[in-house]
């Protein structure tokens, strides 16, 4: 066996091989689709799940896709201006009751980085984020329990983020809570504005996450977003955006640092 001397040539090229290698295996897979993901819904995922421990597999497409959502979503039929999957996998010695948790944990929002496409660098995604006890006066409260996230539930939160001009109010419905499977539905339940402009309608900005155990401490974890409009005010690519912010969430929720290289859309 040929032991490379620290220093030499030989051993500084393997150095930089080695380097290469584990930026490949750590940075997300992202594919523009031509017709759009399939959630893991009485289907095989698409894209499929990443393994434990990889960077996650994420799928971006746009209106040309002409993509029609799974009956299994709930969602309207309008064709997505801008969709987002992202599909990993992650290691929980726990329950599906103390992952539904996470999602109730709105508080911990606040902090979220993600890669800005338009600004080159890491920014806070999420500068302020609370449940509120109703949609209409939005009076603040604490976190909801995860005796509160059981099936059907619809809860509420206000959450700021960067690109927009105040709080916006979200609906959360908590659609499935067994014990091996989680369905999360958040969308926005108010306008979304840039100073006087608004960029969303209520309802135009949906995701679905999917929680689903894959072996006895191996989880599963697959959201679908998509918009229903592409606000011209609004910087950079949408698509490679949406893919940013979608793996801040997943790297929050699964316990990682949001703000690491590599993001999914440089």
């Amino acid at each position: 066996m040929t032991i490379l001397k620290s220093g030499t040539a030989e051993f500084r090229l393997l150095r930089v091989l080695a380097a290469v290698l584990a930026s490949t295996l750590s940075s997300p897979t992202v594919s523009l689709a031509e017709a759009g993901a399939q959630p893991p819904c009485g289907m095989a995922a698409e894209p499929p799940y990443a393994p434990t421990g990889a960077a996650p597999a994420v799928l971006i497409w746009t209106a040309h896709a002409k993509w029609v959502p799974p009956a299994c979503t709930g969602w309207r039929s309008e064709n997505a201006e801008v969709g987002t999957a992202l599909a990993g996998s992650f290691r929980f010695d726990g329950s599906a009751r103390d992952l539904v948790g996470r999602f109730g944990a709105i508080s911990t929002l606040r902090g979220i980085r993600y890669w800005s496409v338009s600004d080159r660098s890491w920014e806070t995604l999420v500068e302020s984020a609370t449940a509120v006890e109703d949609p209409d006066r939005r009076t603040q409260r604490r976190d909801f329990s995860t005796a509160e996230m059981t099936s059907g539930n619809v809860l509420y939160f206000v959450q700021r983020d960067n690109r927009s001009a105040g709080d916006v109010l979200y609906a959360m419905r908590v659609r499935e809570a067994g014990p091996d499977h989680l369905r999360v539905d958040i969308e926005n339940a108010s306008t979304v504005k840039l100073f006087l402009f608004s960029l969303y309608k209520p309802g135009e900005l949906q995701s679905s996450f999917f929680i689903d155990r894959l072996s006895p401490t191996i989880w599963g974890f697959y959201s679908l977003s998509r918009s229903l409009n592409t606000p011209s005010l609004m910087p950079g690519d949408p698509g490679r955006s949406s893919a940013n912010r979608a793996l801040a969430f997943y790297r929050h929720f699964i316990g990682e640092q949001t703000d690491h290289d590599p993001p999914a859309a440089p």
